[in-house]
């Protein structure tokens, strides 16, 4: 078992890394959730499917299990979202909502300070330490930038008596939406069908897409699905941010089921970095899950590629999130490269509500 706060260096100057060229406009964004008013499916976004040098194949979600064979595991996230934006104001009277990132290993709560703006919210830097007023809701202090970052603080918070975090946001916060999705979706939206445990701020987005019919497909299949636990912070980091702590427990059920898979010739598909990054924490050097909990602050990068994983279900990242570092690690950059080109150019949709992309290393395809 393993039981720790995982650190990784600074990745700044770890890990050099060129962006993708790309510039994502409005064209290419999921404005609401892709089953409302058109009388769809969520797995009948579209899927393109990356497996090592080879063409990307397009396809819709719902055929995941076409390519994907029996013997194969598909590791799941059963996070639930919480409705993390709060209502507040500054001693000056400024409105501002708060972001909750969920908490820290030492007690305290990371918060992303933004302003409202036209129907949404921009970031709203804070030169110093304050209170922010909940509006008779608690007060959070503001009390020091997280690891140099100009948006994220660590704070400590008076939750109006509630017992925590996530039953004071279940009665006084709503879902966190950027100006890409332009009106308010009730927080069943942000949920997916593995949603078990409240505790993620953003939705685990990459299973949004599935349904109880695709699992039942994947199972007749002869493809297993497990689960383990993350709890995702507020959206992906951004230029060189460093990783900021997030809660993680994988099962010892779950890490046999990857052991076993693997000896026995079969892959394992993870679904979303958020899955990447809880296996990276406890898979050690010779590619064998362990089961653990805590805090991790694992960044995957293609010189430390997850040796217990062979295959990614994600979305689409924008040109400067560090994720696309992760999914270099199973695509490669060519590959990586032509993907982004043929979703850019076949009209794939980004964010939470978007399309999907099935990535498979070379060396796993069966």
């Amino acid at each position: 078992m393993i039981d720790a706060t995982t650190t990784t260096p600074d990745p700044a100057s770890a890990v050099p890394y060129q962006r993708l060229d790309f510039v994502l406009d409005a064209e290419h964004e999921a404005h609401q959730p892709p089953e409302i008013g058109k009388g769809r499916r969520r797995d009948d976004v579209r899927l393109l499917v990356s497996v090592g040098d080879a063409a990307p194949v397009h396809t819709r979600f719902a055929a995941l299990g076409e390519f994907l064979a029996a013997g194969d595991l598909v590791v799941v996230n059963t996070s639930a979202t919480v409705p993390a934006a709060v209502d507040g104001r500054l001693p000056d009277g400024d409105p501002i909502v708060l972001h909750f990132s969920g908490e820290m290993p030492g007690g305290e709560v990371l918060v992303e300070v933004r302003q409202p703006v036209a129907g949404t919210t921009a970031p709203r830097f804070v030169d110093a330490p304050v209170d922010v007023d909940l509006l008779g809701a608690g007060r959070v202090r503001l009390h020091a930038p997280f690891a140099g970052s100009r948006r994220l603080w660590l704070a400590s918070a008076d939750l109006a008596g509630a017992p925590d975090l996530p039953t004071f946001l279940a009665g006084h916060g709503r879902p966190i939406r950027y100006r890409h999705v332009p009106r308010d979706w009730p927080i069943e939206a942000y949920q997916t069908v593995f949603a078990r445990e409240p505790g993620s701020v953003e939705m685990p987005s990459a299973a949004r897409p599935f349904t109880t019919e695709l699992v039942t497909d994947l199972v007749g299949r002869g493809i297993a699905v497990a689960p383990l636990l993350l709890h995702t912070g507020v959206s992906s980091l951004e230029g060189d941010e460093r990783p900021y702590p997030e809660r993680y427990r994988v099962p010892r059920a779950t890490a046999d089921a990857i052991n076993g898979t693997r000896q026995n010739g079969g892959r394992v598909i993870a679904t979303g970095t958020t899955v990447v990054r809880a296996l990276a924490t406890v898979t050690d050097d010779r590619g064998v899950v362990h089961p653990g909990r805590g805090w991790t602050e694992v960044m995957v990068t293609p010189d430390t590629p997850v040796r217990s994983v062979d295959g990614l279900i994600t979305g689409w990242h924008e040109p400067e999130s560090t994720h696309l570092m992760m999914l270099e690690a199973f695509a490669g950059r060519a590959a990586l490269e032509s993907a982004y080109r043929a979703a850019l150019a076949g009209g794939y949709l980004w964010h939470e509500f978007g399309d999907s992309h099935l990535i498979v290393r070379a060396d796993a395809s069966r």
